[in-house]
């Protein structure tokens, strides 16, 4: 019996040590966020994201350089070119900063409406699918794919333009389902990148683009339209686009089990740390919640905002007169 009293103590540390070291086996040791593979992800999501929005606030700008204001009459799709002229007649001198040739368009102020929302239209039908594509076929695939179609469109529009407005809005339209497709498709590349304590930050990087991109567009859209003329803001920022979507496919992987270029020590750090989230969580919801809130704005904008709209429209007509 003094022998067991005694075995007793020495047995429990002995057992408790085991324990502490199956624990922390079980804990993800931390690596450094400076120089890795999850981090360079969120880096280039930002870039995407930073020219998905680009291009689509790049129309606001140079719509008033594409709009001819001074003209009597409304003539659908009716272009002209940017040659002022004078009193006498004939055509004045225009300004070095000025582009002479670059074409103006006679479009009513409700033309320019369908201009602007055709993004929209499409846009609302990708936000959910998009996010439940890339869980089953892969996000590099789904946005990677979007990407590269709203870089091509964006490079298309003065093209599109010149053909007229129905081509037009049918490549807004499609723009808008292919730049959905990216902002629905992105978040499911964290379910198999980001640990779940550093998914928020991860997730902050990559949409941050989005405020860069906005920003961008204004400050340097309006400069561009006046000193090369509005058609090379489409082409500027057009193949921006198409040198993200090369970045996107060379650099992006689904998960960082086929990552070529990760330490051993992060994929460890990142496999620990998902197998112990809650399994319980889906981004489905997220997904959906995006195209419910969309279709709320939607609903809420052909009851209330309408009519609103149109009487912008005029009184922005009226002041131009």
């Amino acid at each position: 019996m003094a022998t067991k009293t005694e075995l007793s103590p020495t047995a429990r540390e002995s057992k408790n040590a085991q324990d502490m070291q199956v624990d922390e086996t079980l804990i993800p040791r931390k690596v450094p966020s400076l120089c890795s593979a999850r981090y360079g992800i969120a880096l280039v999501l930002h870039f995407c994201n930073f020219t998905t929005i680009a291009q689509n606030v790049i129309m606001n700008i140079t719509m008033v350089a594409m709009v001819n204001s001074t003209s009597p009459q409304s003539q659908l799709n009716d272009s002209s070119e940017v040659l002022p002229v004078d009193s006498f007649g004939g055509l004045s001198k225009a300004p070095k900063s000025l582009p002479a040739k670059a074409p103006v368009y006679d479009w009513s102020p409700q033309i320019q409406g369908i201009i602007f929302g055709a993004v929209g239209y499409g846009g609302i039908l990708t936000m959910a699918p998009s996010g439940y594509l890339a869980g089953r076929v892969g996000t590099k695939r789904v946005v990677g794919i979007s990407l590269f179609a709203t870089s091509f469109l964006t490079l298309c529009i003065p093209l599109a333009t010149d053909f007229g407005i129905v081509l037009l809005i049918v490549t807004r339209i499609v723009q808008g389902l292919s730049q959905s497709s990216i902002l629905g498709g992105q978040f499911a590349i964290w379910e198999k990148w980001g640990p779940p304590q550093e998914r928020s930050r991860l997730c902050s990087i990559a949409l941050s683009g989005m405020l860069l991109g906005c920003f961008t567009a204004i400050l340097i859209g309006g400069f561009i339209s006046e000193t090369l003329g509005w058609p090379f803001v489409f082409y500027i920022f057009g193949g921006v686009g198409c040198v993200c979507c090369l970045l996107w496919f060379v650099v992006i992987y689904d998960d960082p089990v086929s990552y070529p270029w990760i330490s051993t020590s992060e994929k460890e750090y990142i496999i620990s740390s998902l197998k112990q989230q809650d399994p319980e969580f889906g981004w489905r919801n997220v997904f959906f919640l995006l195209f419910a809130v969309n279709l709320l704005g939607l609903l809420f904008y052909l009851i209330f905002g309408e009519a609103d709209v149109q009487e912008w429209a005029k009184e922005r007509k009226l002041t131009r007169l």
